[in-house]
């Protein structure tokens, strides 16, 4: 609404009022004046004395608050801050994003719970800071709301294409964040300084038999325990969570060649023979063959003049014309109601684990390579399936790739935000209010 107009209004609405309730309305204003006007919102004083003094309730609790700005720099630093949130919320309406009620019961929830709080104790230590339940919320509501927008939008304005993949995955930090992690055991036999051939001859042999003892099942963390020289070695030679980019060049070719719990043959070093013990891995990569399934089907949608019962009764007829020797492929032609596959004959291509909807998963599930299944109903309408063939998919190099593009996204998403936040304002009516 152009400035001009909302004045009018705003006038129009104080000469139609009794002079009692101009007075009233005259003394509100003064109470909780307008500071800022944001496109089709306003920032009251209020919000800005509340998020004033929540920030510094914040910071008290921290035990930050040396560190805090000069009193007008924080000011507007805060008022900032509701602009931009206003601009954003304002954005999220006009796409129609909007956190449930649901959705924001689920993150006070989540707060308590990670919290210990009761919903009483939450509301003891509100009340403590000075800040109701309701309030409480409408802030929850504003951060999900702008988290909400800002994923939906900057992640739509993010373009990562093949070359930036090849990019990142050819570069040392794309080896480094996709590569898989390990969870270490470390055992050290030192060598002393000076040490005579015989000695570690002695110490090598203990090694040797150390790892003996572990390929046939004794336990690692008291043997570390027992014999390491490690620094961790009262932790039970736990090195906890490395990529192999972190590990000395030393363990970095028998540890990639370790599966979760095995043990690397001793490694000599100048400070002594190492052991190690992959406890676990993980990788994203992980569990990447999944198995693909080839099926088609006919499609019955049922309508006014075709009911549950018709449908059904059609897809037994077209079932067993199939069976006695009709080609699957010319029926679904004539007969499919799914266009997107019918001119396929009803092929649906192969197909990932949880691609379709439940009900057809199941069938498809149960239903053996070259069979035709029953007439069965999923929320589209009725069908009838047949499994052509089925495969083991290796999905490592597609896993690898989606992995490298989001880590991209996550990387270049505050820069973008940033772009993003600073174009919105620049396209937004605000005046600042004295």
């Amino acid at each position: 609404m152009p400035m001009s107009r909302m004045k009018l209004l705003l006038w129009c609405l104080v000469f139609s009022l009794p002079f009692g309730a101009v007075a009233a309305w005259a003394q509100a204003e003064r109470l909780d004046r307008i500071v800022a006007i944001v496109d089709d919102d306003v920032v009251l004083e209020s919000e800005l004395q509340d998020r004033l003094q929540t920030v510094m309730e914040r910071l008290r609790q921290v035990g930050n608050r040396q560190q805090l700005p000069p009193a007008e720099v924080l000011h507007q630093q805060i008022l900032d801050q509701l602009i931009l949130e206003s601009l954003q919320i304002q954005t999220g309406r006009r796409y129609g994003l909007e956190v449930s009620e649901q959705q924001l019961d689920e993150a006070v929830a989540t707060i308590m719970h990670n919290n210990r709080l009761t919903a009483d104790e939450l509301e003891q230590q509100l009340r403590a800071s000075g800040e109701t339940m309701e309030q409480f919320r409408g802030q929850i509501y504003k951060e999900l709301s702008v988290n909400q927008v800002q994923q939906a939008i900057v992640n739509s304005r993010l373009q990562i294409n093949d070359r930036d993949i090849d990019s990142f995955l050819a570069s040392a930090d794309g080896r480094f964040a996709t590569s898989p992690e390990y969870r270490l055991g470390h055992i050290l036999l030192a060598i002393p300084s000076g040490a005579e051939a015989d000695e570690v001859s002695e110490i090598e042999a203990t090694a040797n038999s150390l790892y003996t003892q572990l390929v046939e099942g004794a336990d690692f963390e008291q043997l570390a325990i027992t014999y390491s020289n490690d620094p961790n070695a009262l932790q039970g030679g736990e090195l906890g969570w490395r990529r192999l980019e972190q590990l000395p060049e030393l363990f970095a070719d028998p540890v990639s060649r370790l599966r979760a719990g095995e043990v690397a043959e001793p490694l000599r070093s100048g400070a002594g023979f190492h052991i190690l013990k992959a406890h676990e891995t993980r990788s994203r990569r992980d569990n990447s063959v999944i198995e693909q399934t080839r099926a088609r089907h006919i499609l019955i949608q049922t309508s006014e003049l075709i009911d549950d019962e018709a449908a059904e009764q059609q897809l037994r007829e077209l079932r067993q014309r199939i069976l006695d020797g009709e080609d699957f492929s010319e029926l679904a032609r004539e007969h499919s109601d799914d266009i997107g596959s019918m001119l396929q004959g009803g092929d649906l291509g192969w197909a990932n684990p949880g691609q379709m909807v439940p009900a057809f998963e199941q069938v498809m599930a149960q239903t053996e390579p070259g069979e035709i299944s029953e007439p069965f109903q999923s929320p589209f309408g009725w069908h009838i399936l047949q499994v052509q063939e089925r495969r083991q998919k290796d999905m490592s190099d597609l896993m690898l790739r989606n992995e490298a593009a989001q880590l991209l996204r996550e990387r270049r998403f505050d820069e973008e935000l940033q772009t993003w936040l600073a174009e919105l304002r620049e396209e937004a009516y605000i005046e600042i209010k004295p």
